[in-house]
C-alpha cells in the first residue's frame, strides 16, 4: 500500500483509515479474490486516503452465493419481525454513535462539507433505518371476502423478493446505502450492495457496523469495485432476483439490458434535468433564494438539482443577478474547514464534465454571470487535480 496522506483536521476517522479497509462477504471482512485494490482520493487535496478492494466477477459470485444461501436457508426469515426491528434500530444507534467519524469520512471521500454531512446525510441515514425497522413488524397480507357459493377462506401473503443486488451513486454515499439496505432488510430480503467506486469509505465502515449490530452472516454483503466490472457482474448474476440502481440514465439502460435475460425485477432512480420556474408575480427574494438552493445544494450533485431555470423576460435580469449574487457569497473550500459551505466536485472527471458544459455554452453564445473557472484559494488552484481512474495494484 502506498503511504496515505491524511488531513490533519481529521479527529474521529483516523482509526478506521489506519487499518486496511475490507469488503463484507458472508460475515467476513475480505479483500478481493484477485488481491487488487484501487486508490480512494480526497477531492479537496488530491491525496490518497485509502486503498480498497477492487471486486470483480469472482467476488460478486461469492457475495451473491452467500446472500442466496442466507435467503434459501431461511437465515433471515427465521429471525422474528420484532428481532429484525431491533437489529435495524441497533444499526441506527451505531451510526448515531459514530456520527462524527462517518461525517468526516463522507467529507474527505465525497468532498461535501463535514458540517452538512453531520446535520443532514447522517441523521437521515439514522432515520431511514429506524423508520424501516418499524415496518419489519407491519408487513402482512390480507383476507379477501369470497362471493361465490361454498365455504372458502381466501387470503394473500407478502413474501420477500429474494436476493437483491444494489448499486449506489457517489453523491450521498452513506444515505444512499441506507436507503437501499434498510427497506430490503425490513422486507426479509438478503443483499449484495456495490458502493460507488468514487466514494466507498462510509459503505465499508457501515459494513463493520452491520456486523456489530448482529445481522446474520450472508444477509448483507458490501463490495467495492468499478461499475464496468463488479457492477455489471452483479446486474447479470443469475442468482440475483432483483437489481436496485441509482445513478445515470445511461447506466440504467445497461442495467435493464443485463436483467432482461432472466427477467429480474428492476427498480431505477436515474438522472434528470429538473426545471425551476419563476413566474412574474412571485416574491422574487424568496424565489431567487429557492432557485439558488435548488442548484447549489450538495454542490449541485443531486438527482433533483434545479439545473434548468426559467423566468419571464420582465424578471429575467433580476433573477440572474440575484442567483449570481447568492453564488458570489458561497464559501468554497475543503470539506473539513468549518467555514466551508461548498466543497469540491467529487472527482476530476466530474469537474471536467461540468466545466465542459460551461465551455460548450460559451461556444454557443452564452455568457457567464459569475465564476466558470477553477477556484483559487490562496496560492492553491482548487480543487487540486486528482484521478479516479482504475489505478489497480
Amino acid at each position: 500500500m502506498d503511504t496515505l496522506e491524511l488531513d490533519p483536521r481529521l479527529r474521529h476517522a483516523t482509526t478506521f483509515l489506519g487499518r486496511t479497509p475490507k469488503m463484507l462477504i458472508d460475515g467476513q471482512m475480505a479483500g478481493a479474490v484477485s488481491g487488487k485494490t484501487f486508490e480512494v482520493v480526497n477531492p479537496a487535496t488530491g491525496a490518497v486516503i485509502a486503498n480498497v478492494p477492487a471486486a470483480d466477477k469472482a467476488d460478486v459470485d461469492l457475495a451473491v452465493g452467500a446472500a442466496r444461501r442466507a435467503f434459501d436457508n431461511g437465515v433471515w426469515a427465521k429471525v422474528s419481525p420484532s428481532e429484525k426491528s431491533r437489529m435495524m434500530w441497533k444499526i441506527a444507534d451505531l451510526i448515531e454513535r459514530d456520527l462524527e467519524e462517518l461525517a468526516e469520512l463522507e467529507s474527505i471521500d465525497n468532498g461535501k462539507p463535514y458540517a452538512i454531512a453531520r446535520v443532514a446525510d447522517l441523521p437521515l441515514a439514522v432515520d431511514i433505518f429506524r423508520y424501516m425497522g418499524g415496518w419489519a413488524t407491519k408487513i402482512g397480507g390480507r383476507t379477501i371476502p369470497w362471493s361465490l357459493p361454498g365455504q372458502y377462506f381466501s387470503y394473500t401473503v407478502k413474501e420477500p423478493v429474494g436476493v437483491v443486488g444494489q448499486i449506489i451513486p457517489w453523491n450521498f454515499p452513506l444515505l444512499m446505502a441506507a436507503w437501499k439496505i434498510a427497506p430490503a432488510l425490513a422486507a426479509g430480503c438478503t443483499i449484495v450492495l456495490k458502493a460507488a467506486e468514487q466514494t466507498p469509505m462510509t459503505a465499508l465502515r457501515l459494513a463493520e457496523l452491520i456486523q456489530e449490530a448482529g445481522i446474520p452472516d450472508g444477509v448483507v454483503n458490501i463490495l467495492t469495485g468499478f461499475g464496468e466490472t463488479a457492477g455489471a457482474a452483479l446486474a447479470a448474476q443469475p442468482r440475483v432476483d432483483k437489481v436496485a440502481f441509482t445513478g445515470s440514465t445511461e447506466v440504467g439502460k445497461l442495467i435493464v439490458q443485463a436483467a432482461a435475460s432472466d427477467l429480474k425485477k428492476v427498480s431505477l432512480e436515474l438522472g434528470g434535468k429538473s426545471p425551476t420556474i419563476i413566474l412574474p408575480d412571485a416574491d422574487l427574494d424568496i424565489a431567487i433564494a429557492g432557485a439558488a438552493n435548488a442548484i447549489f445544494f450538495n454542490h449541485g450533485q443531486c438527482c433533483c438539482a434545479g439545473s434548468r431555470l426559467f423566468a419571464r423576460r420582465n424578471v429575467y435580469d433580476k433573477v440572474v443577478a440575484g442567483v449570481a449574487d447568492v453564488a458570489s457569497k458561497i464559501k468554497v473550500g475543503p470539506g473539513l474547514d468549518p467555514a466551508t459551505e461548498m466543497g469540491p466536485l467529487v472527482s476530476s472527471e466530474q469537474f471536467d464534465r461540468v466545466t465542459g458544459y460551461i465551455k460548450s455554452g460559451r461556444e454557443q453564445g452564452a455568457s457567464v454571470a459569475i465564476g466558470g473557472d477553477r477556484v483559487v484559494i490562496g496560492d492553491i488552484s482548487w480543487p487540486r487535480p486528482c484521478s479516479r481512474t482504475q489505478s489497480l495494484t
